[in-house]
């Protein structure tokens, strides 16, 4: 009977399984194998020279000629080095085959193969997934998976009125937010009186983790910080009044309401004092397990300092909330708004874990005596306020940008937008203003002062005082399920890391959002999230946190969560901290293993929605150990890995994290779901919201019932999932992102080793190709084009780009400002020359034409006449300088010196002009030759004829007559001048005659001789 038994067994496991899943042709991956001969059994066997590894039959040579032409074989490449590596456990099972095929005399080499994990196709493996459970629907596959999707969670407590049927956040406060350098550079800075940074461990000294928020405090978080916190701007504040829910059909009030209300009433500015920082609160996860650490809040208490008028029995503060809520009642206020005031306090932190009970109270002693600092500095309080200018809200920060002022009050939209700032109605007092105004002078005297604590900080909040536990984190302790996290909570770190993280890398599902504040590229269009989400809170009473619907809220929406854009993903392995210093990987060096990792098209498939038991709402997708998703998570875990129970990672680069969430040896099918272990991290997950609330029971199972039927629409349409992406992220689909926080998308990855880009806040950069195992054919083979060889030689690039890119930046920063200084000395010179030679007028754009103009017909000339100019200034330099020419004497310069003073208009160049004109003459009347001197006759006679001549004629005569007349004034009176005044005129008028004498030459005139002219001037 049992021999029948196993008989039917071995021919189930003969018989092909009705996968309708389509799988990659598997002809390289058996090829592969038959390719080896005898002598290579024997090298790469276990024992040198003994064939231990399994025996299978060798090809010939024909064959293998005639499959190489059918297949295209991998010439390079981790599978081409590693193909032919050994593996224990394929030789075990190979022996246990053996013995079957001894017990029944038949072979099962054809039909057992056991593949080399390193021999595995991750690229292009499979071109579907989660074909075994296609036939079940959502609600039997979540008892499959061990979940429940028939209730969840509902509230405690309420607000105890039956009118409200949605929860809110909204309300009216006094903000401390400061705007620090290591913070997000968009806070407000409204709080020059308390720097809130000096009471957060953002160094990780004391704190192991928190939630994904982080400090509330301080400064917020900047988009690449170390811890990949939500990069929110700070939002500390205190509440003072409730509003709740702004949507009036659910018993809300809207921001017109609250606004109207506030126009009604005044109030003096409130002075805040500092009591004390403690902990304690949340959801005390841990404080009962003591292998993890008990999580809870930090807390800043403070009060408001309350002032009594004359004969008042009630403060100013009190009779100001007497009328707010006689206000917001005759504005018809909803009934979800608070009937008292809260207590006065500020949430600076939530889900904190600390590295152990001492390091908690070192903590909350160093910040309550920065606290006690606070006190010595203002004994009876101080009013909150800004010299500074802000924007309510923040989206309007170009156009109402406004002073901030001293003790005004803010609505709060959520605890992260502002909306609208009241000023109180008076300014501050002399005594007032000295204590608001005391942090912009020293303040070190009172830091050196205080040395003590003189109030009580050791009291917590919550169900349990647990000041005098011990307790400490054990490192050891850390599990591979603990990748499946509750984000509202802090980590328990694994040995060696110092600081949380909450970067990872997995699929990008966010849609484009309906948010007017921020919003989202589109990283998918297969599944539409919307329809899994309760906006009319018809099913949802409220959220547990600050944040609502993950895939996107709006602005005013009904419960006041923050303003979110679509942040869907599924996480898949969750690397850390990125800070070298504190045992994480640094971002690059991630970027730089990963996009060694060569995985094949991504496919995921929805399984069912459900209700976790940390109360937050998820989409479960079907883990499929054997698809491309559980490989990749395989690969992942063995390079990036923690060293873990005797494994340990592995990647060419040697670049490895103490701070990973998964264990080296951690496998997918150690996962969640029905075909695995369900005792590892492998568990896709797309988280829609945290901590919800229902009105009943029954609304939860109606909510869940309307869900799952969506997801059983979506499994009929994508039987064997789908490879998600849109027609401008990820084309092919199927593509892995590097995310710093759920917040942003940093780095995406493509199938196949196909290349990987840079996607960040709704940017993109050209994609950048990876190194891929190359197939024969070279680049004209389709399978190589991915490789950067191939695309270069198919997409050559400029050459006037690859000249630029060659320079470097010290090179093309040098060809900038020489470009720049050309253009700005063009710019100067044809300035001058326009200042100087534009008509009365006339434009500089008219000039700039007219120039162009008259350079042009400058070109146009006769190249002779250039020529002949060119030679008629050369003969210059052929004249006799000395010849004829009266003697220089000292004189002469001090006469210029003295014409310069005497004669505003007259200069050196001008007087040098004289003798240059002289000599000009000279040549012109001795130098020229007869042929010459006929054809410059000729052409004057030409322009100038009979008028030319005598009007150098009249000039002739002008000018003798002049220097007869000068010197006979000089004779009769003025003998007192110097004689060196005498010289310098007769000079110029040597000059004067000179040219005349030139000019009467050369158009025929007759001019007495030299040496007559000299006589005259000595007379």
């Amino acid at each position: 009977m049992s021999t029948s038994l196993l008989l039917l067994l071995l021919l189930a496991l003969e018989a092909p399984s009705s996968v309708t899943a389509k799988l990659a042709d598997r002809g390289r991956f058996v090829q592969s194998k038959k390719e080896r001969s005898g002598t290579e059994h024997l090298l790469n066997s276990r024992v040198y020279g003994t064939n231990t590894i399994p025996h299978r039959k060798i090809a010939s040579q024909e064959q293998r000629q005639q499959q190489e032409e059918q297949e295209i074989l991998p010439i390079e490449g981790p599978k081409y080095r590693g193909k032919l590596r050994w593996d224990a456990a394929e030789s075990n099972a190979r022996r246990q085959a053996s013995r079957i095929d001894e017990s029944f005399g038949t072979s099962l080499d054809s039909e057992l193969s056991f593949g080399n994990e390193f021999e595995r196709e991750l690229g292009s493996q499979l071109t579907g997934c989660c074909s075994n459970w296609k036939g079940f629907s959502a609600d039997n596959l979540c008892y499959k998976y061990g979940q429940n999707c028939a209730t969840g969670a509902t509230p405690s407590h309420d607000s105890g009125d039956a009118d409200c049927s949605m929860a809110g956040l909204s309300f009216i406060g006094v903000s401390f937010s400061v705007n620090t350098a290591s913070g997000n550079p968009y806070s407000y800075q409204l709080n020059d009186q308390f720097p809130m940074e000096n009471i957060i461990d953002r160094n990780y000294d004391y704190v192991m983790s928190m939630d994904e928020d982080g400090w509330l405090v301080g400064g917020g978080y900047k988009s690449f910080d170390y811890s990949g916190k939500m990069p929110y701007i700070d939002s500390s504040h205190t509440e003072l009044l409730r509003i709740g829910s702004l949507d009036t059909a659910y018993g809300g009030t809207t921001i017109e309401q609250v606004y109207e209300a506030m126009s009604f009433i005044s109030f003096p500015p409130f002075s805040i004092f500092p009591e004390y920082v403690k902990g304690g609160g949340g959801h005390h996860s841990g404080d009962n397990d003591e292998d993890e650490v008990p999580s809870g809040d930090v807390t800043l208490i403070v009060s408001v300092v309350e002032e009594f008028e004359d004969n008042d029995n009630y403060s100013l503060y009190e009779q100001f909330l007497d009328n707010l809520f006689n206000a917001m009642d005759a504005v018809n206020g909803g009934p979800c708004m608070d009937d008292h005031d809260t207590d006065p306090h500020v949430s600076m932190a939530r889900g904190v874990k600390f590295k152990s009970s001492y390091h908690e109270t070192q903590y909350f002693y160093k910040v309550n005596l920065e606290v006690a600092v606070w006190q010595a500095m203002y004994p009876n309080g101080v009013v909150i306020g800004s010299n500074g200018k802000a924007s309510f809200p923040p989206n309007r920060a170009t156009k109402n940008r406004s002073y901030v002022g001293y003790g005004n009050l803010y609505f709060f939209f959520d605890r992260a937008n502002i909306t609208k700032a009241f000023p109180p109605n008076r300014d501050l007092y002399s005594s007032e203003s000295y204590y608001s105004t005391l942090t912009q002078s020293d303040v070190s005297s009172f830091y050196a002062k205080t040395t003590t604590i003189s109030f009580n900080y050791e009291q917590r909040s919550g169900s349990k005082n647990n000041k005098n536990q011990y307790y400490e984190h054990n490192p050891y302790a850390w599990n591979a399920k603990m990748a499946m996290h509750d984000m509202t909570d802090g980590w328990d770190l694994p040995p060696n890391c110092n600081q949380e993280g909450e970067t990872f890398l997995g699929i990008p599902l966010s849609r484009r959002s309906g948010s007017k504040l921020q919003s989202t590229a589109t990283f998918q269009n297969q599944f539409d999230f919307e329809y899994l989400v309760d906006r009319n809170f018809t099913y949802i009473k409220k959220f547990g946190t600050n944040h609502g619907w993950l895939i996107g809220e709006v602005l005013n929406n009904g419960p006041a969560s923050i303003v979110d854009k679509d942040t869907s993903h599924i996480p898949l392995f969750y690397t850390g901290t990125t800070n070298p210093n504190m045992g994480g990987l640094s971002l690059s060096n991630i970027i730089k293993v990963v996009k060694e990792v060569n995985f094949g098209t991504l496919y995921i498939k929805p399984a069912f929605l459900f209700q976790d038991e940390d109360g937050a709402i998820k989409l479960q997708f079907e883990a499929d150990a054997n698809s491309a998703l559980g490989y990749l998570y395989d690969n992942l875990c063995k390079m990036l890995g923690l060293s873990w129970n005797y494994h340990s990672p592995s990647n060419k680069y040697g670049l490895y994290t103490n701070c990973a969430m998964h264990a080296s040896g951690d496998r997918a099918t150690y996962g969640c779901g029905p075909d695995n272990a369900n005792s590892g991290g492998f568990c896709p997950q797309m988280t829609i919201a945290y901590s919800a609330k229902f009105q009943s029971s029954n609304h939860a199972a109606a909510f869940f019932s309307r869900g799952n039927s969506y997801v059983d629409y979506w499994r009929s349409l994508y039987p064997n999932g789908v490879a998600v992406g849109t027609d401008s992220f990820c084309k092919n689909g199927g593509c892995l992102g590097l995310f710093l926080n759920r917040y942003d998308l940093y780095q995406v990855f493509k199938p196949d080793l196909g290349g990987s880009w840079v996607e960040y806040n709704g940017a993109t950069l050209a994609p950048t190709l990876s190194p891929a195992p190359t197939a024969r054919g070279g680049c004209d083979n389709p399978h190589n084009s991915h490789l950067d060889r191939c695309f270069r030689k198919m997409h050559p690039r400029k050459a006037s780009a690859v000249a630029w890119q060659s320079l470097g930046p010290v090179g093309q920063l040098s060809v900038f400002l020489v470009s720049f200084m050309a253009i700005t000395l063009s710019l100067s010179i044809f300035l001058a020359r326009a200042r100087k030679k534009r008509r009365r007028g006339e434009s500089y754009l008219g000039f700039l034409v007219r120039d162009l103009r008259k350079s042009g017909k400058k070109r146009g000339l006769n190249p002779s006449s250039k020529k002949k100019k060119r030679r008629t200034k050369n003969k210059d330099l052929e004249e006799d300088m000395l010849g004829d020419r009266p003697p220089r004497h000292r004189s002469k310069s001090k006469s210029r010196s003295k014409s310069r003073s005497h004669k505003s208009g007259e200069s050196r160049s001008k007087s040098r002009s004289h003798k240059s004109g002289e000599s000009r003459s000279k040549s012109r009347s001795h130098g020229m030759g007869g042929e010459e001197s006929s054809s410059r006759h000729r052409s004057s006679s030409r322009h100038g004829g009979d008028r030319e001549s005598k009007r150098s004629s009249s000039r002739h005569h002008r000018s003798s007559s002049k220097s007869r007349s000068s010197s006979k004034r000089r004779e009769e009176g003025h003998e007192h001048r110097s004689r060196g005044s005498s010289r310098r005129r007769s000079n110029s008028r040597d000059g004067k005659a000179s040219r005349s004498r030139s000019r009467s030459r050369r158009e025929g005139i007759s001019i007495p001789g030299d040496d007559v002219m000299s006589r005259r001037q000595l007379v």
